[in-house]
């Protein structure tokens, strides 16, 4: 098997990881503060990498590590965003809202790279407007926990672009710790004005502790060495599973029953998410290339 397959493969497990974390959050966030959750579940992660390969972050180079504090600002304020999203809406509409971000990152590398887009990319934008009206809109406006879960994708895709671009095999777990301590940072900061708190019960720190091991650290490590063999669209595309496994955890495991409405609206986002990878693949191979050390 040739390392791009498996780096597929390998993004298919961390979109599994992903997925079972919407319904577990939003349960947990009926008793804890979003950025409190945030910055314990981190920083357990953190303090889990940076045990496991203490020498990582200083064998970085100093452009390394610049890199790392931004993709870490990004990804912090990315799960800060998604998670009060979560709070105002249904897990399995916010896990589809966030997968948005496959369709958000060929048009932001666009944007960025000023690498021109087919008109492939532009239906595959509209079906996926569509599908989000159909499974989001709530008479005529969207609710804030759609709106908000929006605009993590959009941080999301600027994360995929910038670790497609600055990861490599070598620095992948480097780069994911030094980023995991920064994304500690930024949900720390913002748990700062209400004090700190942690679970009350077992249950809930057995939530806590799975979310940070293996959604985190874990999903982090993996994530930023199979990027390191994919461009940002392939990458993004291989992860387009993630709101399935959260809408199918949330049915399976939580409290949602499915709907009309969750299967029309969740099929029009995937049907445009998979348009962009069916697409004549050379309008996106070439949208960014790993950059030089």
């Amino acid at each position: 098997m040739n390392r791009s397959r498996l780096a597929v493969l390998a993004l298919l497990a961390v979109a599994a990881a992903w997925g079972s974390t919407f319904f577990l959050t939003k349960d947990l966030l009926t008793r804890m503060d979003v950025a409190d959750y945030l910055a314990l579940r981190f920083l357990i992660a953190a303090v889990a990498l940076v045990l496991i390969y203490p020498a990582a972050i200083g064998r970085l180079s100093r452009l390394d590590r610049g890199r790392a504090v931004a993709l870490g600002i990004t990804y912090g304020i990315a799960q800060l965003v998604q998670t009060e999203g979560l709070r105002h809406t249904d897990a399995s509409v916010s896990g589809f809202v966030t997968g948005m971000y496959v369709v958000f990152t060929p048009l932001l590398a666009a944007v960025i790279l000023r690498h021109k887009l087919g008109r492939w990319a532009w239906v595959a934008v509209a079906l996926a407007t569509v599908g989000l009206g159909v499974l989001a809109l709530r008479g005529f406006s969207m609710g804030p926990g759609e709106l908000l879960t929006l605009a993590s994708a959009g941080l999301y895709a600027l994360h995929i672009i910038g670790l497609g671009a600055w990861s490599t095999p070598e620095n992948a777990f480097g780069l994911s710790a030094l980023q995991m301590v920064v994304i500690t940072c930024v949900c720390a900061v913002g748990a700062i004005p209400g004090g700190f708190s942690v679970p009350s019960n077992t249950t809930d720190w057995i939530s806590v502790v799975y979310m940070a091991l293996i959604a985190g650290a874990l999903a982090l490590i993996v994530q930023t060495w199979a990027q390191a063999h994919l461009t940002p669209t392939r990458a993004a595309i291989a992860m387009t599973m993630e709101p399935v496994f959260a809408s199918s955890f949330a049915v399976l495991f939580g409290t949602e029953s499915v709907t009309w409405r969750m299967l029309i609206g969740g099929a029009l986002v995937l049907s445009a998410m998979f348009l962009v990878e069916l697409a004549p693949r050379r309008k996106f191979e070439a949208e960014v290339q790993h950059l030089a050390q």
